[in-house]
């Protein structure tokens, strides 16, 4: 099979299972027939069939995705430089803000109940991420990049405090937008992690596009 068709082919489905992917991680998608989903990817039944076979075709897809955007940001070794921790905590601070619109509940539930396999791929993967952040933020603490606090805490603050200023009741509740939340977490976080002689080797420029971004898609998500 040529390698180039077969690229256009996956960058093809890509592009479809992205026009559903809010949908589903919005909502669920056990009550989902294949007609609502030609109509978020915005095809024909007959265009969406040469694509995907069935339901759990398109949900194994959007598990792909997400694993494959949880497995970009690389590993890390035990000799990096100072300059590697500023700029890994603007990564998993990008990754983490994510991960709070792909990991909801309705999807996790939904995942669990139709296709187990896929459900525990994706845990795995979430499993793994956060034994290295722990190691990344182990490895900051011995190298006195970061503070002497609880690492844990750190993942756990990530899955409800922000998954909690995120939300559209929060937002409306304090008049803020999307882009100030993220902007103001951002800088919680350095502060709450970085030693005081470090923080300055964290450039902030760096992060304003990225947050930027961030709160387009989050706004998309609403509308």
């Amino acid at each position: 099979m040529d390698v180039s068709s077969t690229t256009s082919q996956q960058d093809a489905k890509t592009k479809l299972l992205k026009k559903l992917i809010v949908s589903v991680i919005k909502d669920g998608f056990q009550q989902l027939r294949m007609d609502d989903i030609a109509k978020h990817m915005d095809v024909s039944r007959a265009t969406m069939y040469k694509h995907f076979s069935s339901k759990e075709d398109v949900i194994s897809g959007v598990v792909r995705i997400i694993v494959d955007f949880i497995e970009r940001l690389e590993a890390h070794g035990d000799d990096e430089d100072e300059a590697f921790f500023a700029v890994w905590f603007q990564k998993l601070f990008e990754q983490s803000v994510s991960l709070v619109q792909y990991i909801t509940a309705a999807f996790m539930d939904d995942l669990k109940s139709a296709y187990p396999e896929q459900y525990n791929l994706l845990k795995s993967t979430l499993q793994k991420r956060d034994r290295h952040s722990l190691r990344f933020y182990r490895l900051g603490k011995d190298k006195g990049m970061f503070n002497h606090i609880n690492e844990s805490f750190i993942l756990l603050q990530d899955e409800l405090l922000l998954r909690e200023i995120t939300s559209v009741k929060y937002l409306l509740n304090h008049n803020m937008s999307i882009q100030d939340v993220l902007l103001d977490y951002y800088r919680f976080k350095k502060v709450q992690l970085f030693s005081a002689d470090k923080a300055p080797l964290v450039n902030d420029a760096d992060i304003q596009p990225i947050i930027e971004k961030l709160a387009e898609k989050f706004n998309r998500a609403i509308l």
